[in-house]
């Protein structure tokens, strides 16, 4: 007979714990004999996709995971990177999506408190909350409902708990109706000698339970994370936790001060699968044993069995081995905190958990068998792409209506290219995001240099605490604060200049400085991301991937950050379906190879998997691909940072990455825009033949290194699905070789003061980067494009068209001819410059080579457009 028909537990049960058959009887091969129900549950949670990684764990071996500055790479709770003078930063993202589905609120909210529990643990002090979230159309009344509550939720525990949240994405697609993406990323500076593991070790060593209460909450959220959501899936919601952001304030102070006393041997986070996954990761990393017992633990329910205790992901809970001895110091620590604090179980020789309740033993299983000697299955990979990505990419641009300088007929109705950018303003995706980060505290701890919308990444102050290694804490000489970026906010009081010599006046007091300088008097700063363009990896995952690890460099390259390090959360559906599997081999593909090309280790991340709805007729929906990307740069002086809003009128505009044409004799023909060649009435400037001179993006410029493709494309852009409804073609390839030089010539210029304001070409392509930064500078633009009218075919690529390797830069006209010499040497033909940044009255305005206007637009409508797209679908809902 077989285990399954001899089992206690029926077919359903072992469903019910998310378990097949097969793992079942693999099961009672292991323990030599039939599970109880408490240890059905851990088997259960702990082979859970969420816990083991049994789809994802062979093909997240390709990352590269070592660097001359990573000082803890995947396994731990965070990654740890190296900044220099004695400073040390922790980083992870993780997800929750499946909670958030099903209780919007609480589940943005304990995903915030999961992730921050993650950083402290390894003693480092939260610094800033970073979040990418993914709902469906913002016009339909359950994805407002949705959007409002993680939302809400996120703001709720980062604002009471302290922690700034200081940036991130939204995205708006059909593709997630069902199933929303809350993705959060947490940043912590190191405030301990020592770097807190979470092995177990140290035989007879007493392990602490620590922290708040144990309830029925979040029962087997680990599982309910690694299914399919479907119709009943609102069933679940003792799946979903809740969480308490004043009971973690004190839990991170109180975590703090213990890892300081040097009596904690090992720590671990309570996050998904409880005291299961707890003990068992304990033990295993430390090739021990842990007994331990429930009779001990804090509660908040009565009548609890072990089955609940150990599936419980009751939030703000952790896990200590203490040295001997030295146990009740600790105790002490938190309740001077008003935590319980109890000695719950010792660590043992032999390699297994044992549970014990009410003096018996409750469950007893072999520690690796739960955490790392887990099922692992190897697909079969798709040897060629499925037929959606292959008609997809049969699509190209001379399928569209024709397009004139003036505009485009799109299903009988002329819409001009002013039209056409408005409409892309006002996209959900592309427009300002400020109704929700207004709702979000991201100026607490006093320590966020650029403001939400402010630039292309986060950046914040390094400021330590406690006196460290770092002449930070050295008590050198106070330098002066660095000023805010100028933020994407409406009003004129909260947009404060980055540099006081930019619009000449003075930075407004801010509060006064906190932290000492390092050496010269120099405040470092550390620049974050998340990043992912899911669209471009649903078309084709390999290159799409690549896509978002470079913009996410990019962004930090544009505020002058060197990228140094990546955390990854990868949402993908089912990895059971052969499409589901390419979808994530291919994007995982990607990942490794863009982060070996830019040399951005990965220190961990999460996965994601079964991100699908089932509707009613059991059809199952997967969400895009979305591989998001967390990024760290390290800024080594505040001081030179750029925001994407321009400085100053006059400066001048360039883009870096998009190749131009010189003429038959070498004679450098480019508009001289620093001088005489606009007007004040920002007339266009005419050449005395009909030579190419400047931005010929309606031709093929190919870098002069691999010889990928790299003008704009139509495939995969905000344009084709905003305006024509279309998802189709071949997104936009990376040169790693240019996107390299690129991004080192931005760094530079930043650090060397010769540019001003720096954005990334990305979602709406180069028309809407230059309207985004007009509309945060509040200062107009005269754009020249190279291309005459009578040669060009699709203005709509030329203006709207996507494409990587892209920034456009502001500069200081009295910086030119040094800047264009470096220019020169450094990327050869592949920079711009394009055009001159006007005053506040002026519109944006983009004129052909011969004096045909394509674009001419007034601030106050982009800026309505812009900054009210959110609130309005609000308002009509």
């Amino acid at each position: 007979m077989s285990p399954i028909s001899e089992s206690p537990f029926s077919p359903e049960q072992i469903a019910g714990e998310r378990l097949t058959p097969e793992e079942y009887q693999e099961i009672v091969q292991r323990l030599g004999r039939h599970p109880n129900k408490a240890e059905l549950g851990m088997f259960g949670v702990m082979w859970s996709e969420h816990c083991c990684y049994k789809n994802s764990r062979p093909l997240l071996k390709q990352f590269p995971t070592e660097g001359d500055r990573i000082l803890v790479g995947p396994g731990e709770n965070a990654g740890v990177v190296d900044l220099g003078d004695g400073l040390q930063l922790a980083f992870k993202i993780e997800s929750h999506n499946h909670p958030s589905a099903v209780e919007p609120f609480q589940g943005a909210a304990t995903g915030v408190g999961g992730i921050l529990r993650d950083i402290f643990t390894m003693g480092a002090r939260p610094i800033a909350l970073l979040n990418s979230l993914r709902f469906g159309n913002l016009d339909d009344a359950k994805t407002q409902r949705l959007f409002k509550g993680v939302v809400s939720g996120i703001s709720h525990y980062g604002n009471c708990i302290g922690v700034p949240t200081v940036g991130g994405e939204v995205y708006f697609d059909p593709a997630y109706s069902g199933n929303p993406l809350v993705n959060v990323m947490a940043l912590g500076l190191m405030e301990t000698q020592e770097i807190v593991k979470s092995g177990a070790s140290g035989i007879g060593n007493p392990v602490l339970y620590v922290g708040s209460t144990t309830g029925r909450d979040g029962m087997g959220g680990a599982s309910f994370a690694s299914a399919e959501l479907t119709d009943k899936s609102m069933d679940d919601r003792p799946a979903v936790q809740v969480g308490d952001p004043f009971l973690e304030k004190s839990l991170i102070e109180a975590c703090l001060e213990a890892f300081k006393t040097g009596a904690v041997v090992a720590a671990q986070d309570m996050g998904a699968a409880g005291i299961t996954c707890s003990t068992s990761e304990m033990a295993a990393k430390g090739g021990v044993g842990i007994e331990f017992d429930l009779d001990k633990v804090p509660v908040r329910e009565s009548g609890m069995i072990p089955y609940e205790y150990l599936l419980s992901e009751s939030q703000e809970r952790m896990l200590f081995v203490a040295q001997k001895g030295r146990e009740q110091e600790l105790i002490d620590i938190f309740h001077r905190w008003g935590l319980h604090a109890v000695v719950a179980g010792t660590v043992i020789e032999e390699p297994i958990v044992r549970i014990l309740f009410k003096g018996e033993i409750a469950a007893e299983i072999t520690a690796t068998a739960l955490a790392d000697n887990t099922p692992i299955y190897h697909r079969e990979l798709l040897t060629e792409p499925p037929e959606y990505a292959k008609k997809a990419w049969e699509w190209t641009a001379d399928s569209l209506p024709q397009s004139t300088v003036k505009g485009i007929e799109i299903n009988g109705h002329f819409q001009t290219w002013n039209q056409i950018l408005l409409t892309l303003l006002d996209t959900p995706t592309i427009a300002s995001k400020r109704w929700v980060y207004r709702q979000y505290d991201h100026q607490v701890q006093n320590n966020t240099v650029v403001l939400p919308g402010g630039a292309d990444a986060a950046v914040v102050r390094l400021r330590p605490l406690e006196p460290c290694q770092s002449s930070l804490a050295n008590g050198l000489e106070e330098p002066p604060q660095p000023p805010l970026a100028k933020g994407g906010l409406e009003e004129e009081a909260d947009a404060i200049p980055l540099f006081k010599k930019a619009q000449n006046k003075e930075t407004p007091d801010l509060s006064p400085p906190l932290s000492k300088g390092g050496p010269g008097g120099v405040i470092p700063g550390v620049a974050a991301t998340v990043d992912c363009n899911s669209r471009y990896v649903y078309l084709d995952p390999y290159e799409g991937a690549k896509a978002v690890v470079a913009e996410a460099a990019r962004n930090l390259s544009c505020v002058g950050a060197e990228p140094l390090a990546v955390t990854d959360n990868l949402n993908f559906g089912s990895p059971e379906k052969p499409i589901g599997y390419w979808q994530l081999a291919s994007a995982c593909r990607g990942i490794a190879d863009a982060c070996r090309e830019l040399g951005t280790p990965v220190t961990g991340g999460n996965v994601s998997l079964y991100n699908e709805t089932v509707d009613a007729e059991g059809n199952p929906q997967p969400i895009y691909p979305t591989p998001v990307i967390g990024m760290v740069g390290l800024i080594p002086d505040l001081t030179k940072i750029s925001g994407q809003a321009w400085l100053k009128k006059g400066d001048l505009i360039y883009v870096l990455g998009m190749g131009r044409h010189d003429t038959d004799d070498d004679t450098d023909t480019r508009m001289d825009l620093g001088e005489s060649s606009l007007s004040e009435n920002s007339q266009a400037h005419d050449t005395d033949d009909d030579t190419d001179t400047g931005m010929d993006l309606g031709e093929s410029s190919l870098s002069e290194s691999s010889k990928i493709e790299t003008s704009p494309t139509l495939g995969g852009s905000e344009y084709l699905v905003a305006i024509h409804g279309i998802v189709a073609g071949k997104p936009p390839r990376i040169d790693f070789e240019l996107e390299r030089k690129v991004q080192s010539v931005c760094r530079d210029g930043i650090r060397q003061g010769w540019v001003g304001s720096a954005h990334d070409c990305a979602e709406g392509g180069i028309a809407i980067a230059l309207a985004e930064s007009c509309i945060s500078a509040k200062m107009g633009a005269e754009i020249h494009l190279s291309s005459n009218s009578a040669n060009v075919n699709r203005w709509d690529e030329i203006l709207f068209g996507e494409m990587g390797n892209c920034i456009v830069v502001s500069v200081a006209p009295k910086n030119q001819e040094i800047w264009e010499s470096y220019l020169q040497e450094h990327l050869t033909k592949m920079w711009q410059k394009i055009g001159l940044v006007c005053c506040a009255e002026s519109p944006l305005r983009v004129v052909s080579a011969d004096n045909q206007v394509l674009i001419e637009v007034a601030m106050g409508e982009m800026g309505d457009r812009f900054y009210n797209a959110i609130e309005r679908r609000i308002a009509s809902v």
